[in-house]
């Protein structure tokens, strides 16, 4: 599922991040440079986890998928996350799961997209 209800960034979360850090955007920044360092990571290895049809292997980086998603505003890829990591603590892979992976992948790249330009709008 897509979930085109839910926003590819909520600036919201950002914004309360920012003001729960005192307005510290160095400090946010760092959090966004990590989690667009560490995301391709989880995403490979939740490829690698579906195409090894290995439903353990899944749990961990669907699971940090959707928390760190979540805490950085990221709603969409949040709730793929959270329906990848569903699948894996079922303990059996549908074969329809290549597509949410796949979109997982497809919003991962507008996501970055967003983080980017929100990271340029609050340059230091």
């Amino acid at each position: 599922m897509q979930h085109p209800d839910l926003p590819i960034v909520d600036d919201g979360v950002l914004a309360e991040l920012l003001s729960s850090t005192g307005d510290d955007p160095a400090f946010v920044r760092e959090l966004l440079e990590t989690y667009l360092a560490e995301t391709p990571e989880q995403l490979q290895a939740i490829s690698d986890a579906i195409e090894a049809d290995d439903a353990a292997a899944l749990v961990r980086p669907a699971h940090t998928l959707k928390s760190s998603s979540a805490t950085l505003g990221a709603m969409r890829l949040s709730a793929l996350g959270r329906e990848l990591e569903m699948a894996g603590r079922s303990g059996s892979l549908a074969p329809d799961l290549r597509e949410t992976r796949d979109a997982a992948a497809e919003t991962w790249a507008s996501t970055a997209d967003a983080l980017g330009a929100w990271l340029a709008e609050h340059a230091s």
